[in-house]
């Protein structure tokens, strides 16, 4: 039986290898544009894709024919604009056809291997076939077939003279995980109802099917609630600031609060709807008890401390001191107090009408980051611990998240928080979103808590992508290489208890939209791919040639991304006689880096960088720029050595 096995598993071993060898052929007819598409660059990588002879090309009139049951018509609509939009070809939805260009079926009897949201997706030189056990599974069927399409098809107008061919290929592909994430943080910076909408498209493009809505903290509160109005009067607007975030001047008291804003609970159903008719759930943020300056700005009577009636909501000046680690010491009181009944009569209100707006099953609350310092001399919080036998400041807050939980699950939801709700002891039923790392995720699993991985060593979008030269600066560093690296489902961790994946994108220093989709793209790619595909598919090489192909498609959609992956890996050091050595590394294979530091701008007739530099005595400025064989495909980098020295410090 080994025997058998092993003979059967070398077969597919070969016939695997086989297919992925001519996956990457260019396939070319005569009289093609020269810019079609010669390379399958789905993103996720599928279980399975085999590529079969021939092509498929687009008629001049596409029929689309879907099966009975309910919930295709998204997927139709999807289709049908994309394909009208860049083609300028008409696209008809019919019931009967003799053969419809695109058939969606549903199955009538279980294909046990797709699951809830797998598909099968087939392209024949005459005909598309995408089946699956429910809508959401053709629904990601129809994400991969539009990257079956040339490039061009992202475009938002009619491209001519293309020949519209697409691979015949098998396709049978399903999630490793049902809980796929993007958080949007859009508290730090508030993002109008159409940006979520565009923020919901793009993420349903690569198979997320959970948008994490922070929708409060200290810069602002976002979401209406009825009966207190303050939240939304007071608490949605601060001073516009331009500049580094967290650096500001405290705004006087005659600045004008008006930057910001918030949605009404109409916006929110919109948006569910909106969402929803994508197949993805939105899971809504409140976050507390700790980043409510907002809230508290709003309602003074929320905190401990007296001067919180004084307070306003924050314009991006410094309110926390971070020297000593995290939990921060506060320099402004940001925190709910624990021993104020009001507090949880307030948030019995407030999760009362979220709970009705989300029909998601989780409500997330928070629970990081909260400064203990004006916890440790408040009267109330002494007594309280007193009377309830805590011992600690962290069972002081488990006592409140055991509080808060409470009140989630009579509102018939299940309450989710940031690891810190660990500390202190926490309810059995509570679900941890894991993200200082792996290692608590990794415990709360063992100690059955459902689980949403989340780590900022792979997953925190936030962080600078390139050198901190080029980007704004952030406290740390997360390049496309150490996302690809991201496992959702780590040694040690109890797999049953891990429901889930996603990367945070916080907005302390994202200004506007466009900021958004560049910190975004591509490292969302490496999570989307890290939270759907086999763990056995991911490969660095091909999924930087598969970025490449998608590079070309959010430039048809002018969807802005960053192209930090061509930019040099640049470390600074002191050799043996404390000369600066500059050494230079890329993210991928077949770049070369060339250089100046005569203050011109080099190209690729300039040195080519083979080992580490050092600087002639009155040089002032090291210029770098990287290439791919002929073309440049880096930025111009322009680095002080006057910067570079202190680095070496």
């Amino acid at each position: 039986m080994k025997k058998i096995f092993l003979i059967v598993s070398a077969f597919l071993f070969v016939a695997n290898s086989y297919a992925q060898s001519i996956i990457n052929e260019p396939e070319i007819a005569e009289g093609d544009s020269p810019v079609l598409q010669t390379q399958i660059a789905i993103i996720p990588e599928p279980v399975s894709l085999m590529k079969k002879a021939g092509t498929f090309t687009l008629p001049e009139n596409v029929s689309i024919q879907a099966s009975k049951s309910e919930g295709l018509q998204q997927s139709i609509n999807f289709l049908s604009e994309r394909i009208e939009t860049a083609t300028g070809k008409f696209v008809s939805s019919v019931t009967t056809a003799n053969h419809p260009t695109i058939k969606l079926i549903i199955n009538n009897q279980t294909d046990s291997q797709l699951g809830t949201e797998g598909y099968r997706l087939n392209v024949n030189p005459t005909q598309i076939v995408i089946t699956a056990n429910k809508p959401a599974g053709i629904f990601w069927g129809v994400q991969s077939l539009i990257q079956l399409f040339p490039v061009e098809i992202e475009s938002k107008e009619v491209v001519e003279k293309i020949s519209w061919k697409l691979p015949c290929v098998d396709v049978i592909d399903y999630p490793k995980l049902g809980w796929r994430g993007l958080m949007f943080d859009v508290a730090r910076h508030f993002f109008t109802k159409d940006e979520v909408k565009v923020f919901i498209d793009n993420m349903v493009r690569y198979k997320f099917n959970l948008l994490h809505f922070h929708l409060t903290d200290d810069e602002g509160w976002r979401i209406e609630i009825k009966g207190l109005p303050k939240l939304t009067e007071v608490g949605a607007w601060s001073v516009k600031k331009t500049g580094t975030f967290g650096d500001f001047i405290p705004p006087t008291a005659d600045e004008p609060r008006t930057y910001g804003g918030f949605y009404t609970q109409e916006d929110i159903k919109e948006l569910v709807q909106y969402a929803q008719d994508r197949f993805v759930n939105i899971m809504p943020e409140i976050d507390v008890p700790g980043h409510s300056l907002a809230a508290i700005a709003s309602y003074p009577e929320l905190s401990c401390t007296p001067e919180a009636i004084n307070y306003k909501v924050r314009s991006g000046e410094k309110i926390m001191d971070w020297s000593r680690g995290a939990p921060p010491l506060a320099l402004v009181d940001n925190t709910l107090c624990p021993a104020n009944e009001k507090v949880y009569t307030f948030l019995d209100t407030v999760i009362t009408q979220v709970a009705k707006l989300f029909p998601f099953e989780y409500i997330h609350m928070g629970g990081d980051e909260a400064p203990h310092n004006f916890w440790e001399k408040n009267d109330q919080v002494k007594a309280l611990m007193q009377r309830e036998g805590l011992k600690t400041i962290p069972q002081v807050q488990a006592y409140f998240e055991k509080r808060v939980e409470k009140i989630v699950v009579s509102k018939g939801k299940k309450f989710m928080g940031w690891d810190e709700i660990l500390e202190g002891g926490v309810s059995p039923t509570a679900s941890v979103m894991s993200w200082r790392g792996l290692k608590y995720g990794i415990q709360a699993s063992k100690d059955k808590h459902n689980v949403v991985m989340s780590p900022t060593d792979f997953a925190y979008l936030d962080y600078m992508q390139a050198d901190q030269i080029t980007e704004p600066r952030v406290y740390a560093s997360l390049r496309l290489n150490k996302t690809y690296q991201f496992n959702p489902i780590p040694a040690g961790a109890d797999p049953k208890y891990i429901i889930g994946g996603q990367a945070n994108l916080w907005t302390e220093q994202i200004f506007n939209f466009r900021q958004v989709q560049y910190m975004l793209w591509p490292r969302a790619f490496a999570i989307s791919e890290s939270i759907w595909s086999p763990i056995e598919k991911k490969n660095w090489t091909n999924f930087v040639d598969r970025t490449e192909e998608h590079f070309k498609r959010l430039d048809f959609a002018e969807t802005k991304y960053s192209p930090a992956i061509y930019d040099p890996i640049i470390t600074v050091k002191r050799s043996a006689d404390k000369q600066l050595m500059i050494e230079l590394a890329t993210e991928v294979n077949g770049l070369d880096v060339y250089y100046s530091f005569d203050n011109s701008s080099p190209d690729r007739f300039y040195p080519k960088y083979t080992g580490a530099l050092t600087p002639p005595k009155d040089a002032g400025m090291l210029r770098l720029i990287t290439y791919k064989g002929k073309q440049p495909v880096g930025r111009l980098i322009s680095l002080p050595i006057a910067d570079l020295q202190k680095r070496a410090k």
